[in-house]
C-alpha cells in the first residue's frame, strides 16, 4: 500500500465513522427509515467518488448507487447479548492479511428469524463485529453470496445501543456487501456457522455487478 492509497483509506474510514454517527443520531431525532436514507445517500457517494471506493474507476464512471431493498421496520431489533457460545474462537484466514482471531462475545436472537453470534476482533484495535449469512446469498436478485455485514465497529459501522441493559440495535435493513463483493483483491472476513440464518433476509443491500 503507498502512502497515497494509505491516506485514502484513512480518509474513507473518518468519513464511514461520521456517516454512522450521523445515522444514529437521525434514528433518535427523526426515524430508522430516514437514518436508512441517510446512510444510503452516504455510501452512494462515497462508492461514486471516494478514490478509497472499492469499486474501480471504470465501475465508479457509470455508477448510479448501490442496490438496496426498501426499509422495512420488521427486520429491526433491539437485541440483548446473551451468554450462548461466549468465548469461542474463530480464525479467519484471508489472502492478504493472514489469519484474522475473533472472540466471541456471545448470541443476539433476532425473533422470528434465529440467532447470530456476536464477535470481538481478538487483535490491535477490537472492534464488534456481527456478520449475516442468509438465505438470500447468492440467488439471482439476492444477496452477496459470501454473506454481509451488520455491524463492523473498527470500521465504523455501528448502529448504536438499545434501550434496554447490555442489548445493542441490530437493524437488517442496514446489511450491506464487504469489499470482497466488488473486487476480490480485498480480504473479507466472512460469515461462519454460528451467523447463518436458514430464513430469507430480503433488506439491506443486495448483490450486482457493476463492472
Amino acid at each position: 500500500m503507498t502512502a497515497t492509497s494509505a491516506l485514502a483509506t484513512a480518509d474513507w474510514r473518518r468519513r464511514v465513522f461520521g456517516l454512522y454517527a450521523d445515522v444514529r443520531a437521525c434514528a433518535v431525532t427523526e426515524s430508522p427509515e430516514t437514518a436508512h436514507a441517510l446512510w444510503r445517500r452516504g455510501r452512494d457517494e462515497l462508492f461514486r467518488a471516494h478514490p478509497a471506493s472499492a469499486l474501480d474507476a471504470g465501475a465508479r464512471s457509470t455508477f448510479t448507487g448501490l442496490a438496496v431493498a426498501p426499509y422495512d421496520p420488521a427486520f429491526r431489533f433491539e437485541a440483548p447479548v446473551a451468554p450462548e457460545g461466549e468465548g469461542e474462537i474463530m480464525e479467519v484466514p484471508t489472502g492478504t492479511d493472514g489469519v484474522v482471531p475473533f472472540r466471541r462475545l456471545g448470541s443476539l436472537t433476532l425473533q422470528g428469524l434465529g440467532t447470530l453470534g456476536l464477535w470481538k476482533l481478538a487483535s490491535y484495535g477490537g472492534g464488534l463485529f456481527l456478520p449475516l449469512h442468509d438465505q438470500s446469498a447468492g440467488k439471482p436478485g439476492g444477496t452477496y453470496g459470501g454473506g454481509r455485514y451488520v455491524l463492523d465497529t473498527i470500521k465504523g459501522a455501528h448502529l448504536g445501543e438499545g434501550r434496554a441493559p447490555n442489548s445493542l440495535v441490530v437493524d437488517l435493513n442496514f446489511a450491506y456487501n464487504p469489499s470482497c463483493a466488488y473486487d476480490e483483491e480485498w480480504a473479507c472476513p466472512l460469515p461462519g456457522p454460528a451467523n447463518r440464518l436458514a430464513s430469507e433476509v430480503p433488506v439491506g443491500e443486495l448483490y450486482r455487478d457493476y463492472r
